[in-house]
């Protein structure tokens, strides 16, 4: 009998997210190849007005599996009434959605 050490580690499943998390509209630019570009994103704030951010830095991208189910998740910085806000940005492929997961204070 063997044991395969780090079988499947490429899918290994990160479990469920943590931190607040905001259904959003993101505008995606992809390039030549293929690889996705978050450039701006609309979200409802607590008032329920909705809101554009364009400037948003992406600092990492990293495929992941949130409890079964694939995604890409980008670290970011983006800017919101003049300040800003670590965040991720992930979208979850399979259901064709973004998501923005923030920190509660």
């Amino acid at each position: 009998m063997a044991f395969g050490i780090g079988t499947n580690s490429q899918k290994a499943d990160v479990g469920p997210i943590r931190g607040k998390q905001r259904e959003i509209g993101c505008y995606c630019w992809f390039t030549n190849k293929g690889r996705m570009m978050p450039t701006a994103l609309k979200v409802q704030d607590e008032d329920g007005e909705i809101r554009t951010v364009r400037q948003i830095k992406v600092h990492s991208q990293e495929e992941k599996m949130y409890a079964g189910v694939s995604s890409v998740e980008f670290n970011c910085t983006i800017t919101i009434l003049e300040q800003q806000i670590n965040v991720k940005l992930i979208y979850y492929k399979e259901e064709n959605r973004w998501a923005l997961v923030y920190q509660q204070e």
